[in-house]
Formats: structure tokens, sequence, C-alpha cells
């Protein structure tokens, strides 16, 4: 499953150096799937969904930090637990119930975003 950041988030800022994916980002930023991946131009997810991964998305949480679902792998393959979660000072880097995803996903997400490792 995903991490979420709960609104508990006091906006440290700890969080978002840790994340291999760079699944994390400052509240009303703007994100794209290729920031700090392999992903480029059009893709398909390993979910089916297709995606510019060039392009701008909106941001999932306008006042906190925030983690986009399609690139958090709770660090599979490169931690051996959530380093955003590690890092947190008030522990609000939780997994996320609506997000729930198997080891073996996240480890395809992982493979999928970078390839390479």
């Amino acid at each position: 499953m995903a991490i979420i950041i709960t609104d508990e988030c006091i906006n440290c800022g700890a969080c978002e150096p840790e994340c291999p994916n760079t699944a994390i980002y400052e509240g009303a930023d703007e994100w794209r799937y290729s920031d700090g991946t392999s992903l480029k131009g059009d893709v398909v997810l390993t979910d089916g969904k297709e995606v510019d991964a060039d392009a701008v998305q909106e941001p999932v949480s306008d006042e906190i930090y925030y983690i986009v679902p399609d690139k958090c792998t709770e660090c599979k393959g490169f931690h051996e637990e959530p380093q955003c979660a590690a890092v947190c000072p008030v522990d609000c880097c939780v997994p996320d119930e609506d997000h729930v995803e198997s080891e073996e996903t996240l480890l395809g997400k992982q493979r999928f975003m970078h390839p390479e490792e």
C-alpha cells in the first residue's frame, strides 16, 4: 500500500529528500510522473492507466506535503522501511488504507519506474 501524510504534518520537509521515487511534494506543488524516475513521454502504468509522464499534474494537497500514490512503493526495492516514516518527527507518514498493494505489486512499480536499479 502507499504511504499517506496525515493532516498532522508540520510541513518540516524532512520526508521529501528521503523518497527514492520522488513521490513526495510540498503542498500546492505540481508534480510529474517523470520526476525522479525513468518514465518519459506516453507510458502505460503498471495498473493499466495511460499517462504522459512529462505532463504537469495537479497537487494532491494544497496545504501540507503529500505523497503521490501512483509513485509510492513504500521504498520497496530501495530500503527495508518507508524512509518518510523513518524520518518524520511527528509520525504523520502512515499506511494509506485506500491504496493497498502487495509487496510484489510495489516491487513491480519500483522496477517499472527505475529499470536501471
